[in-house]
């Protein structure tokens, strides 16, 4: 017992001493880490920023002029200004209630401003509760269940087919254009043979890897090799999402085929002057000259949206087309989902690649086939 009580003094005696004695060492090093990691915070933030892609920086800034506009809204109505960095459940709810009540904005358009707000608040030093996202979000994924609401956007982007495909290869090369006065506008002109030849390749390589627009700008000539068997594609990394390599095989069309596409697509470059081993898609003018920038993201979309009205497709057809159209086709074809997921760069637990495999599973054992009915 007098073992225990002497351990018990000495333990006290102890921690008396400590608190008697402190110099204050122990704050002031508690003061110096909380410094250091408030500065680790605050570079990671700024590096975070620098590396968002223009357009992305963009879209935030829109979405925060809205988040302004809406604050100025409420105040009119409640005669209170409300700091703009005071992101609660109650102002992100009413805020999507007043981008579908007063804006008629769409609800993905609604999920996307959530987004922006939620990051630019962060970024400048504000928490927002996960509570108010979860509840905004909620609402909006009632609104998109709504047909009405979801007409108000351009609505999803179809999914390109092989059929489509050959369309868009194979159009005549005559382009309409827009009416105007006839001494200072054509009202036709022929595609350049060197863009067709490159919109060609854009369209059938990217539906072949599930590439995005920014990926299809970013690709360089090296990065695509040609083997026995086809392509080996290097897919790479856009928006903090990780490369990735896969491989293509020859198509059973010519006019179809990714590979045969890209072999003649970078036949006419080389011979049109441009560098071996540098971007894979170049520029070319309304008068077939090859330019010597990198044909950027929207110039890769709109290769394809270009390609699909050239041949008559009523359907709307942009660069995210390929994307959704490898998953469909190849799950109706019996790819495992797996190969197509990878193929795509998708995460596991992606929702859209998910919805795009029940879309081309849809009529697999359908519900009412062979039943008897």
């Amino acid at each position: 017992m007098t073992t225990e009580v002497q351990q018990a003094n000495v333990v006290d005696a102890e921690l008396v001493d400590v608190q008697e004695h402190s110099t204050g060492t122990e704050v002031v090093a508690h003061d110096a880490a909380a410094a250091v990691l408030a500065a680790l915070e605050q570079g990671a933030e700024e590096h975070i920023e620098a590396s968002r892609p223009h357009k992305t920086k963009v879209s935030y800034a829109n979405d925060w002029n809205l988040w302004i506009e809406f604050h100025g809204w409420l105040a009119e109505r409640t005669g209170h200004a409300l700091p703009l960095t005071a992101v609660t459940k109650g102002t992100l709810v009413s805020f999507t209630v007043w981008l579908d009540e007063v804006k008629e904005a769409a609800p993905n358009s609604i999920d996307r401003r959530i987004t922006g707000v939620t990051v630019t608040t962060r970024a400048q030093g504000a928490a927002v509760p996960k509570e108010a996202t979860l509840a905004a979000r909620r609402l909006v994924k009632q609104y998109k269940n709504d047909p009405q609401r979801m007409a108000r956007g351009r609505g999803k982007a179809v999914p390109l087919t092989p059929t489509d495909l050959k369309k868009m290869n194979t159009a005549d090369r005559t382009r309409t254009r827009a009416p105007g006065p006839a001494a200072r506008r054509q009202r036709t002109r022929e595609v350049p043979e060197l863009a067709r030849l490159r919109d060609r390749s854009i369209n059938t390589l990217r539906f072949a890897v599930a590439g995005r627009n920014e990926e299809m700008s970013l690709l360089d000539d090296p990065y695509i090799t040609l083997v026995a068997e086809g392509l080996e594609v290097h897919v790479p990394s856009v928006k903090a999402r990780p490369p990735r390599d896969v491989v293509v095989a020859y198509g059973e069309h010519v006019d179809t085929c990714p590979v045969r596409c890209w072999l003649a697509w970078q036949a006419a470059k080389l011979a049109a002057g441009a560098k071996p081993n540098g971007p894979a898609f170049l520029s070319v003018d309304q008068w077939g000259n090859l330019g010597t920038a990198r044909l950027s993201p929207d110039g890769c979309g709109r290769a394809t949206t270009r390609a699909a009205q050239q041949a008559g497709i009523e359907a709307r057809i942009t660069g995210h087309s390929g994307r959704r159209g490898v998953v469909t086709t190849g799950r109706k074809k019996g790819k495992r989902a797996e190969k197509l997921r990878t193929q795509g760069g998708w995460s596991p637990k992606s929702a859209v690649f998910w919805e795009y495999v029940d879309e081309g599973e849809k009529w697999e054992d359908a519900a009412t086939e062979g039943i008897g009915l």
